[in-house]
C-alpha cells in the first residue's frame, strides 16, 4: 500500500527551549506575505512542484480512564498503539488531524505520541489541542434517565473529560494566536438548528453546545501563506431514541461548515481552507441524515478528492472505516479542500490492527 512519490515540503523547525515540546510558540507571517499567499491560493494560480500532505485519522488512542492511554504510550508494548504509530509514520503527513486521542490538561499523552513518532523518524514539533467538549458535564440530565453526570449528560459523550478528543500535529508552524475555536458555540444558535428542545430538560438549551468534540479553524504557516484547516469530529448519528438527538446533532455539526462558508455565523469565513475530520456519516449508506453531508460534498466551493486505495474494502473503494457486522464499510472520514486549491493526489491507508478507521491523506500544491 505504497504512497506516491512527491517533492515534500521542507519544514522549518523553530523549536524554543523546550524542543519539540515547546508547543504553541509559532511565528506569525508578515501581512504582505500572508496577503500574497492568500491571493495566489484563492485565485488558483499555477503551483510549484512542492506539495503539502494533509491527513486525518481516528487512531483509537482512547482508553476507559484518564491517563491510561498516556501510560500505554509510555510503556510502548501495546500492539494497537504500535500499529497506529506505524501507520501514521508511513503516511508521513506534513499536517495530521487526530480525531480519537484522549486529551489531558498538560498534553502529556500528545507529547508521548510525538516522542513515539519522532522515534519512527517523523517529527511534529507543532501541535494544537485545546480542551474538547467530550466529558464536560452539562449539569443536566440530558438523556432523561433520571441520573446526572453520566457520559451522555456531558457536552459530548465521554466517561471523563477529554476522552476521544482531537489534536492537530504539524511540521509547519501553527498560527495559534489566529486560531478560532468554535467548540463553545451553542447548538440552538445555529441557523435552522435541529436541537430537540422539547426533549431536553428545561434550561439545557442555554448550555448545550453544538460540537460533540470540537469545531476549529486553525491556520498553518506553509511558508507561502496561511492555509486554514476547518477541523471537526462529529458525534455518531446512532445510540439515541425516537427523538433522533444524535442524528440531528451529527447533521448540524456538518451543516455548521456550510453556514460558515455562507457568512451566516458571527465570524466570517477564512481562505484558503480545507475541511477535514470525522463526519461520522456516509453519504449513501448507514444511519444518519445524509442530506447535510451530500450538500457539503456537492457545494461548488469545495472539492471532493475521492480518496481510495487498492486494499480498501471490496466493493467500497471510498470507505474509510469498517464497522463489521450488518453495518460494514462506510465513508466517514473526509478531507475537502477549497475548490481553488490544486490537488495532486489523494488516498487512504489502513491497518485493522491499528484502527477500524483508515487514514485519509491528500497532497495539495503550494504556490
Amino acid at each position: 500500500m505504497g504512497l506516491p512519490s512527491r517533492q515534500p515540503v521542507h519544514a522549518r523547525h523553530r523549536d524554543g527551549p523546550g524542543g519539540q515540546h515547546d508547543r504553541g510558540k509559532t511565528p506569525r507571517l508578515g501581512l504582505g506575505g500572508l496577503a500574497s499567499g492568500l491571493i495566489a491560493l484563492c485565485l488558483g494560480l499555477p503551483a510549484a512542484a512542492e506539495t503539502l500532505r494533509l491527513a486525518t485519522f481516528s487512531p483509537g488512542l482512547s482508553r476507559q480512564g484518564p491517563g491510561l492511554v498516556l501510560a500505554a504510550l509510555q510503556k510502548g508494548e501495546d500492539p494497537q498503539i504500535k500499529a497506529a504509530v506505524a501507520l501514521i509514520a508511513e503516511a508521513n503527513a506534513d499536517v495530521l488531524l487526530l480525531t480519537d486521542l484522549d486529551w489531558d490538561y498538560r498534553s502529556e499523552a500528545l507529547g508521548a505520541l510525538q516522542e513515539r513518532l519522532a522515534g519512527q523518524g517523523v517529527d511534529y514539533p507543532f501541535a494544537f489541542a485545546p480542551q474538547p467538549n467530550t466529558g464536560i458535564d452539562t449539569g443536566f440530565d440530558i438523556d432523561g434517565n433520571g441520573r446526572l453526570s453520566e457520559p451522555r449528560d456531558a457536552q459530548g459523550y465521554g466517561q471523563f473529560t477529554g476522552q476521544h478528543g482531537m489534536a492537530l500535529l504539524s511540521k509547519w508552524p501553527i498560527l495559534t494566536d489566529q486560531a478560532r475555536d468554535f467548540s463553545g458555540f451553542l447548538w440552538r444558535d445555529l441557523p435552522g438548528s435541529q436541537l430537540p428542545q422539547a426533549r431536553l430538560p428545561k434550561g439545557a438549551e442555554t448550555v448545550q453546545r453544538l460540537a460533540a468534540t470540537a469545531h476549529w479553524d486553525v491556520p498553518i504557516d506553509t511558508g507561502a501563506g496561511a492555509l486554514h484547516l476547518w477541523a471537526y469530529g462529529a458525534t455518531t448519528p446512532v445510540f439515541d431514541g425516537p427523538e433522533d438527538r444524535n442524528g440531528r446533532r451529527n447533521s448540524d455539526e456538518t451543516t455548521f461548515w456550510r453556514h460558515y462558508l455562507n457568512g451566516a455565523l458571527p465570524q466570517q469565513p477564512t481562505a484558503p481552507f480545507v475541511i477535514l475530520g470525522l463526519a461520522n456519516l456516509d453519504p449513501d449508506r448507514g444511519e444518519g441524515q445524509r442530506d447535510s453531508l451530500r450538500r457539503l460534498l456537492a457545494d461548488p466551493r469545495v472539492q471532493d478528492p475521492h480518496p481510495s486505495a487498492p486494499d480498501a474494502p471490496a466493493g467500497h473503494p471510498l470507505a474509510t472505516a469498517d464497522f463489521g457486522g450488518t453495518i460494514g464499510p462506510l465513508r466517514v472520514d473526509y478531507i475537502l479542500p477549497a475548490a481553488g486549491l490544486k490537488l495532486h493526489a489523494a488516498g487512504t491507508l489502513g491497518d485493522p490492527r491499528a484502527s477500524r478507521h483508515r487514514l485519509v491523506w491528500v497532497d495539495l500544491a503550494l504556490p
